[in-house]
């Protein structure tokens, strides 16, 4: 027995999921037929129709003042930010409440479900909730409705921005085509003015901010101003031109003190060289004096000594004169020196207090010039704002509804009940378990097969086997040939004499396949035996005519002798040897020496045996007569038999070192084939049968 290796099980046969498809076309097609006509009930009785309305706009990035005031009233930019922000502002909830209040919506019971009369169940609801949560609060009541108003219009309503655009679609789809076109115009009119109003509302704010703060800066220029004029008043004080002059006096005047200090020095110095002095000559030396020098060679004479000393001394007296004066000048410099540098530094910080606070004044006049034209432009902008955007096409009144699209539903039924026909077909393949081709038989269990045989249409038993005799050239009688062959052929060198018929369960027809065979052998001239195995169920009187009670029982018990119970079969034209009950269990008698001498003899006296036994799943008496038997074939009833049981018999023969002949897969039904999409490839219900079957 051969089994397939995980990686062939997990590999997805294609070829088998479509054959699947195909043979279950019929149930897919009923499927898709069905869905459809469920799909066009919902379309066209039970779905109620909507009506579509666009209004388009168009985001105007033009910034088109008549006064450029950018930061207070620019307009609006194109990049992808803004464009996306001006979608959510058209679905805002401020929005759609203002659409809500202008329209009153809250009073359509399409948009307020708690107009609609409720059903019981939405009673009962809503009397539990009560109950849970009681509130007698009416303006609640009112707001949630106008809330859920709201949510009602949000779900209504689909804006699309048209890609690599500034332009704006505002669809809104309700029961009503009227209804539709005047909300959608309703909602860009409102998105238009809301625009507006946010800018008078900005200018508006703006101007009057820029007067207080006008106000402010005014004031605080005029305090800047008067502390200049203030300080100016109560300083004396100079022109930067005044101070730089009186910085060079005092340049002058530190030269002059220094000129006088050198003079003062020289001159106490030549005093002290004088009072040094003790001759006329050193004396004439030290004062440089002329009138001394050419009064020296005279010295000797007393006038001239006298004229000498007496110059001499006024030299002396006017030095001390000169030294004394030079004192008192260089004091009255140093001092004018002192006023001079106080004046200077007091002068200096009061002109840099006086730029300070000019420097602040200037600075409060220009920021308050600046604000003042601010104002000023902002005042001359109120009244000229435009908005941000602005129509292009106005909502248009639907003729025909949008929703529902009747041939998308059909579409959609139609591929959901192809899908569902799909998958159930695919389904009941994959839950299958019996066989259905031969191929799949031998797969399963490893063993060949070799028969293949149709259903035969009888009300009763014994007219199957009437149905093969009268009609020799049909598919069923062919299908026997053709199973008689492949038995004889699977020894050729010793073709079987006893050949045994099983099956995993009842029900399988291995009965009539025997009583089939044994009509094909005897119709070959062959002598044949047919020896009913199951004498438990005890069924070919149903095939046969006769009275016969006693059988192989008899014989093997020793009641009766072969040929005292033995019948002859017109219809089969061949020796039947029937069942019958006995005292001892059915596998005890079949393992008896008794049966195995009974068929050694039966050999001589018959061309082929065939015996009948019973299900080998349910009583062991198959295996027990396999051991006496050259061939054994096992049916397998055809879209019945599960996979599992026909294993699990086989195994049950190769316990008892007894394996199958062959297999042969039984009633097969033509049509069931060619439902299964088999019908053209396999023998006697293939589709070219007709050319050799007379059925």
């Amino acid at each position: 027995m051969t089994t397939s290796s995980p990686q062939e099980d997990d590999v997805i046969d294609l070829g088998a999921l479509m054959s699947a498809v195909w043979r279950g076309k019929i149930i897919i097609l009923l499927t898709f037929l069905f869905a459809v006509l469920i799909g066009g009930i919902y379309a066209y009785f039970f779905t109620t129709p909507l009506y579509r309305s666009t209004a388009v706009v168009m985001l105007n990035n033009r910034e088109e003042q008549v006064v450029d005031i950018g930061s207070v009233l620019g307009g609006l930019g194109s990049d992808r930010s803004v464009v996306n922000t001006e979608v959510e502002i058209l679905k805002s909830r401020i929005l759609l409440g203002k659409v809500v209040d202008r329209l009153d919506l809250t009073q359509d019971p399409e948009f307020n479900s708690s107009l609609v009369p409720p059903s019981p169940v939405s009673q009962v609801k809503t009397w539990v909730k009560s109950l849970l949560q009681p509130t007698d609060d009416a303006e609640s009541s009112v707001e949630s409705q106008r809330v859920a108003t709201i949510n009602a219009l949000l779900d209504t309503l689909t804006i699309r921005n048209v890609p690599e655009s500034l332009v704006f679609q505002v669809t809104v789809q309700t029961t009503n085509a009227e209804k539709s076109a005047l909300i959608a115009d309703n909602l860009v009119d409102l998105y238009i003015l809301n625009q507006l109003e946010v800018k008078f509302e900005a200018t508006e704010q703006a101007t009057t901010w820029l007067t207080e703060r006008v106000t402010d800066l005014q004031a605080s220029l005029e305090e800047a101003e008067g502390k200049v004029k203030d300080f100016r008043a109560n300083t004396s004080l100079v022109s930067p031109e005044a101070l730089e002059g009186m910085e060079v006096q005092l340049k002058d005047m530190r030269e002059r003190i220094e000129d006088t200090q050198n003079a003062l020095a020289g001159s106490e110095s030549r005093l002290a060289a004088m009072q040094a002095a003790t001759t006329p000559e050193a004396q004439a030396e030290a004062s440089g004096d002329l009138q001394l020098q050419r009064l020296l060679p005279r010295i000797d004479e007393s006038e001239i000594q006298t004229a000498f000393e007496t110059r001499y001394a006024l030299l002396m007296t006017r030095l001390q004169t000169d030294i004394t004066r030079s004192q008192t000048q260089l004091t009255s410099l140093q001092s004018s020196l002192t006023t001079l540098e106080s004046q200077i530094g007091q002068q200096s910080q009061d002109l840099i207090a006086l730029q300070q606070l000019t420097r602040e004044a200037e600075a409060s006049r220009l920021l308050y010039e600046y604000f003042l034209a601010r104002l000023k432009e902002t005042s001359a902008q109120q009244g000229v704002q435009q908005a941000d955007s602005r129509i292009i096409s106005p909502a248009v009144i639907a003729n025909f509804p949008s929703a529902p699209r009747k041939s998308l539903i059909l579409a959609m039924a139609g591929m959901l009940g192809l899908m569902i026909g799909a998958a159930f077909v695919l389904f009941r393949e994959a839950r299958s378990n019996a066989f259905r081709t031969a191929e799949q038989l031998e797969g399963t269990t490893g063993h060949a097969t070799i028969g293949q045989i149709p259903l035969i249409k009888a009300s009763r038993r014994k007219d199957a086997i009437a149905y093969l005799k009268e009609k020799p050239s049909s598919a069923a009688a062919e299908a026997i040939r053709n199973l008689r062959t492949s038995v004889m052929l699977s020894n050729v060198d010793m073709p079987p004499k006893v050949i045994m018929t099983s099956s995993a369960l009842s029900g399988e027809g291995k009965t009539t396949v025997a009583l089939a065979l044994t009509l094909n052998f005897a119709t070959m001239g062959k002598k044949v035996l047919l020896i009913e195995g199951d004498i438990r169920r005890r069924v070919f009187g149903q095939y046969l005519s006769t009275s016969q009670k006693d059988g192989i029982v008899s014989v093997l018990t020793g009641a009766k002798s072969f040929d005292d119970v033995v019948i002859h079969d017109d219809l089969l034209e061949a020796d039947v040897l029937l069942g019958d009950k006995g005292q001892a269990n059915a596998a005890d008698i079949f393992s008896s020496e008794r049966f195995a001498n009974l068929l050694s003899d039966l050999r001589k006296r018959y061309d082929i045996i065939i015996v009948d036994t019973p299900p080998v799943l349910i009583v062991p008496d198959a295996r027990v007569i396999a051991q006496n038997v050259d061939a054994t074939v096992f049916v397998v009833r055809w879209d019945r038999t599960q996979k599992e049981q026909v294993v699990g018999a086989l195994r049950e023969f190769e316990s008892v070192g007894k394996p199958v002949s062959g297999l042969v897969l039984n009633q097969i039904n033509p049509n069931g084939m060619k439902r299964y999409g088999y019908g053209n490839n396999y023998g006697p219900y293939s589709a070219y049968g007709s050319k050799y079957y007379v059925n």
